[in-house]
């Protein structure tokens, strides 16, 4: 795989086995927008509700340079909408790697048992993401509600996340049991607590052992060991740090919201 990005018209598009900001979700939705010419079409045709669909085409539209996709006005049924040409050279240029990306990964498997599973870690370790905490594991549970819905991540050693997303979020990403994914957490998010068994509304309670302390003028960064050897860095304050008298060897417990948790997939 490499590191160096494609750029269409100057823009930065993808990189490493091109992704980016455009999924193959996203690039289905602008196909089907093109065929279509609707987005409550395209929505329904690549299984996305007719919001996250419009989230979908602002966020692609926000990040290019130029729009990928315009919506006309007046006319007979009231307009429609299209793609640019960037967003058809967008479409192309995206299957046309796919395509030479699965030759090439084609040839890397010969001989690999299991390489599919390399090349889902491999794919989650080169991942960047200014969050501290990314912890891998599989989908056990999807709980939809009216807007948001419950999804449980199965980490393995006994330790499961709790994450509430959108339901849009929810169908963008696919989640369903069995699907690996993972969870993204910022320290500043991560509380401690010397008590495991404390009364908090957070849904998440992986307890362990405090294996390093990094003090600071006015906060301070701890690292907590779970079980499985899995790590945990929560950022507090000095004062709170003093006050339950935090330090190397010492058990407790990062409670985390659901809410806090964002989830993202290969």
């Amino acid at each position: 795989m490499t590191d160096t990005p494609l750029e269409i018209d100057g823009q930065l598009w993808f990189n490493r086995d091109g992704q980016g900001f455009i999924s193959g979700k996203r690039i289905a939705l602008l196909e089907q927008i093109d065929r279509t010419g609707s987005i409550s079409k395209a929505a329904k045709e690549v299984q996305l509700s007719y919001k996250a669909a419009w989230d979908a085409v602002n966020a692609m539209n926000n990040l290019s340079g130029k729009p990928l996709v315009i919506c006309a006005t007046g006319g007979q049924g009231g307009g429609g909408t299209q793609l640019t040409p960037l967003g058809r050279q967008l479409v192309h240029t995206w299957r046309r790697m796919q395509s030479e990306y699965e030759r090439f990964l084609a040839k890397v498997a010969e001989g690999i048992d299991n390489f599919d599973d390399i090349n889902q870690l491999l794919r989650a370790i080169a991942m960047k993401t200014s969050a501290r905490n990314q912890l891998r594991g599989t989908v056990t549970q999807v709980t939809k509600g009216a807007v948001n819905g419950d999804v449980i991540l199965d980490l393995g050693d006994g330790l499961q996340i709790f994450a509430n997303i959108t339901n849009d979020s929810i169908d963008e990403l696919q989640l369903a049991p069995g699907k690996t994914a993972v969870a993204i957490i910022k320290a500043s998010f991560v509380l401690l607590s010397p008590d495991p068994d404390i009364r908090i509304s957070a849904r998440n309670r992986l307890t362990g052992t405090v294996v390093k302390l990094t003090p600071g003028a006015v906060n301070s960064e701890l690292k907590l060991e779970l079980p499985g050897g899995k790590m945990i860095t929560a950022v507090v304050t000095r004062e709170s740090v003093e006050e339950f008298s935090f330090a190397p060897g010492q058990r407790c417990t990062a409670l985390i919201k659901a809410s806090h948790v964002i989830i993202a997939v290969d």
